[in-house]
């Protein structure tokens, strides 16, 4: 995401490069280059001016030190005004009520149904509730059924009136039910339109209006750009919606949306989605956000990735067998399952410091573990268990089973091999440390 407006503005910061001051005349060309770079990124255009123009009274009252280089002192300018311009601080869901009620709205195709789902799963596995789905597009084909796939996905009933055409009843009922079965938490998802149109408009604001939800959510196609603004601005003058989810942001290497539409409608983005699968769901955090778009990675979101498909058990059971010397490539197959979890490889990669830039023009795909695991699953479960007895004529039906060659066996096999030692090294040395501190510890005769 947003890879065609980080490496323009790294461009726009290396014509302060070698400059001693920042001088009416460099900044000036630093910020036409920086307010081109955000419109190619289909940002609003009076965003963007407003932008540049905050950014261009923060750096003329600035004394430059020593120690700082213009070049630096403006990106922490922009640093700062990105972060203010997406919103400051990230925006928690508001949700007081029992149940509380969370009501989705959006176009059509915009990734309500989608969202709805991977929203359950969030608060189900990050915040212990209990959700129950509901399905309130009752004129889309298979909306219904698609929303009980989502559901069943992720083990979150959802709640459905077959034959009844009004959401609003159909709304009500399903939080009568929520508190007859103690569900604390009901997301409905309703009907969206391929545009704004006046039945649309009624129908959520009349579900809004007799449920009172706790949170009305505007869901939105990030890649959709100025048009993502310009109906966010015609919702929200319905509804005054609460806050905005923007969907598909992986996929947007502009980032237009993103930087224009808390400004334009004044309110929080608070969620974002990064990938199909249903955990690739993101608190919005502005300062994180301003920080990749820079090209200075963001490593406290990867760390929460790794925590939220971190399992103690599972570390402590590993823990023993790497100790014992009996890690395997059943072991391997689920380290490499819980890396595929976090999400999307180069994303996941260009929130490491340094690493952005490096990989901006990689083709990573996030398929590069297919091979790997075709040669794993070829094996037998007793070659799993024991690889060091996978000899020459093993290796030979493994490759042909998985559709590669002996090389990549060979190359697998060694490059576990290398794994397992590392491991077992890390393991041995962090016991050896605790004994020396056990051994400091204990009283001396």
């Amino acid at each position: 995401m947003f890879e065609n407006l980080s490496s323009r503005l790294e461009r726009s910061f290396k014509i302060l490069k070698g400059e001693g001051k920042i001088t009416d005349i460099n900044v000036a060309e630093t910020l036409k280059d920086i307010r081109r770079a955000l419109l190619d990124a289909d940002v609003n255009y009076k965003v963007a001016k407003s932008f540049t123009d905050h950014v261009k009274e923060k750096a003329m009252g600035q004394n430059v030190l020593t120690a700082v280089k213009p070049g630096q002192l403006l990106v922490k300018i922009v640093h700062d005004e990105l972060v203010e311009l997406m919103g400051s601080s990230a925006a928690d869901l508001k949700l007081e009520n029992r149940p509380a009620v969370i009501l989705m709205s959006g176009l059509q195709g915009s990734g309500k149904t989608t969202f709805s789902g991977k929203l359950a799963l969030w608060q189900k596995t990050q915040k212990h509730r209990k959700p129950l789905l509901v399905a309130c597009d009752v004129y889309r084909p298979a909306a219904v059924n698609q929303l009980q796939v989502v559901g069943e996905s992720i083990d979150v009933p959802v709640y459905t009136e077959p034959g009844n055409m009004n959401p609003v009843e159909i709304a009500r009922n399903a939080i009568k039910e929520a508190k007859q079965k103690d569900y604390n938490l009901v997301i409905i998802d309703t009907a969206g339109r391929l545009a704004v149109d006046e039945e649309m408009m009624n129908e959520i604001a009349a579900l809004k209006d007799a449920l009172q939800p706790d949170e009305t959510l505007f869901v939105v196609d990030s890649m959709t750009g100025q048009d993502a603004v310009n109906t966010a601005k015609e919702f929200n003058d319905r509804l005054d919606f609460s806050g905005i989810v923007l969907t598909k942001l992986d996929g947007d290497t502009r980032g237009g949306a993103a930087l224009s539409i808390r400004t334009v409608v004044n309110k929080p983005i608070k969620f974002i989605g990064t990938g199909e699968k249903m955990e690739a769901l993101d608190v919005f955090h502005p300062d994180r956000m301003a920080n990749r778009i820079l090209g200075m990675g963001d490593v406290v979101s990867l760390v929460e990735k790794a925590q939220a498909v971190y399992d103690e058990e599972e570390a402590r059971r590993l823990q023993k067998r790497i100790a014992k010397d009996k890690f395997d490539f059943n072991d391997f197959l689920a380290q490499i399952h819980q890396i595929k979890k976090m999400g999307n490889l180069k994303d996941l990669a260009a929130m490491i410091p340094g690493v952005g830039n490096a990989v901006k023009d990689m083709d990573i795909d996030d398929n590069a573990f297919k091979g790997i695991e075709a040669i794993i699953y070829s094996m037998t479960p007793f070659e799993r268990a024991n690889p060091a007895l996978i000899n020459s004529s093993r290796k030979m039906r493994i490759a042909k089973g998985s559709g590669t060659t002996l090389q990549d066996v060979n190359r697998l096999i060694k490059q576990f091999d290398q794994t397992r030692k590392m491991m077992k090294m890390m393991t041995d040395k962090r016991f050896a440390t605790a004994m020396k501190n056990m051994k400091g510890r204990m009283p001396h005769a």
